[in-house]
């Protein structure tokens, strides 16, 4: 393995303005596209391939709980009777799988950060920022995201 560094020489003339307004035009671009593609400003875009499709009946997430669904990485919550919240299954702090809901608090078992189930907002860290919750609607005894 060779220990030699790579060493950058400034041209002579420095960047033109020309080059640096380019690299820094594709940065925004690039930084505005990546926002735009989540979807509505404010609303975090439903995992691919759910939207629109049943993914929990409502017998299956208990009042003051909920249930993790592991193939759409998604918590369903219901904190009080006949109201559902949908989150993303996915720790801000560094992306373990959020592992169960009791008494109204879901629960990441890899560092112990603790998720209100009817906002999704960090009780408990290490994390610091709330999940991302998921538009949804119930038809009958079905779960839908939107």
């Amino acid at each position: 393995m060779s220990t030699e560094t790579a060493e950058f020489v400034m041209p002579e003339n420095g960047p033109t303005r020309r080059r640096v307004l380019g690299v820094a035009g594709v940065a925004a671009c690039g930084v505005a596209l990546t926002a735009c593609g989540a979807g509505e400003p404010g609303v975090p875009a439903v995992p691919p391939g759910i939207k629109g499709k049943v993914i929990a009946k409502t017998a299956d997430v208990p009042v003051g709980g909920g249930t993790v669904i592991d193939k759409w990485k998604v918590v369903i919550t219901q904190p009080s009777a006949g109201v559902f919240k949908a989150f993303t299954a996915n720790c801000p702090h560094k992306g373990c799988a959020v592992g169960r809901v009791e008494e109204g608090i879901i629960q990441c078992p890899c560092h112990g950060s603790e998720f209100a189930a009817d906002s999704g907002k960090c009780l408990k860290g290490p994390a610091e920022a709330p999940l991302a919750e998921f538009p949804l609607r119930v038809d009958d005894d079905e779960i839908v995201l939107l």
